[in-house]
C-alpha cells in the first residue's frame, strides 16, 4: 500500500491504530488531511468541504482545453449517441483514458454523473461524437472547476 487514510471521531482509537501500523510498517504520519487521491480537503465549523478542483485544472490542461469556451450544460438536451454513430477513433486507449479521468471525476460533482456514465458504454468501440461529447463534459466542468 502506499497511501492511507485513517478517520473516525476516537482519537484514541485512531492513535492505537496507528501505534499497530508502526508495529509491523514504516509509516509516516501526514497530519490532518488536506490533499488524498487527488481530492482537496479543508474543513470549517459546517464539516468538511471535498473539491476536485486541481484534478479537474490538470485534466484540462493535459487535454488542452484550458482556453475553450466553457459549457452550461454537460450534454446537448437531445443528444442521441448510439455504438454506431460514426467514425471510429484511430487511437480508442486515448478515449478509455479521458472517460477514466471523468469516471474518477464523479466523487464530487455529481451533476456529470450521467453523462459519464452515458459516454462509458462506448469504451469498446467510441467513435468521434462520442469523443466530441466527452470533451463536451470537459468544457462543462472548466465553467466551474471547483
Amino acid at each position: 500500500m502506499d497511501d492511507v487514510l485513517l478517520i473516525g471521531n476516537d482519537l484514541t482509537e485512531i492513535q492505537r491504530v496507528k501505534d499497530c501500523l508502526l508495529q509491523q510498517f514504516r509509516i509516516k504520519d501526514l497530519g490532518d488531511l488536506k490533499y488524498f487521491l487527488g481530492i482537496e480537503f479543508s474543513r470549517s465549523k459546517a464539516g468538511i468541504y471535498m473539491s476536485q478542483r486541481k484534478y479537474a485544472l490538470d485534466t484540462l490542461q493535459d487535454t488542452g482545453l484550458t482556453g475553450a469556451r466553457p459549457n452550461k450544460f454537460p450534454m446537448e438536451q437531445y443528444l442521441k449517441l448510439t455504438p454506431d454513430d460514426g467514425e471510429l477513433l484511430k487511437d480508442p486507449v486515448k478515449y478509455r483514458r479521458l472517460v477514466g479521468r471523468l469516471i474518477y471525476f464523479t466523487v464530487t460533482p455529481l451533476d456529470i454523473a450521467f453523462s459519464v456514465w452515458t459516454l462509458s458504454q462506448y469504451i469498446q468501440a467510441p467513435q468521434k461524437p462520442h469523443w466530441d461529447a466527452a470533451f463536451r463534459i470537459l468544457k462543462y466542468i472548466k465553467r466551474s472547476p471547483g
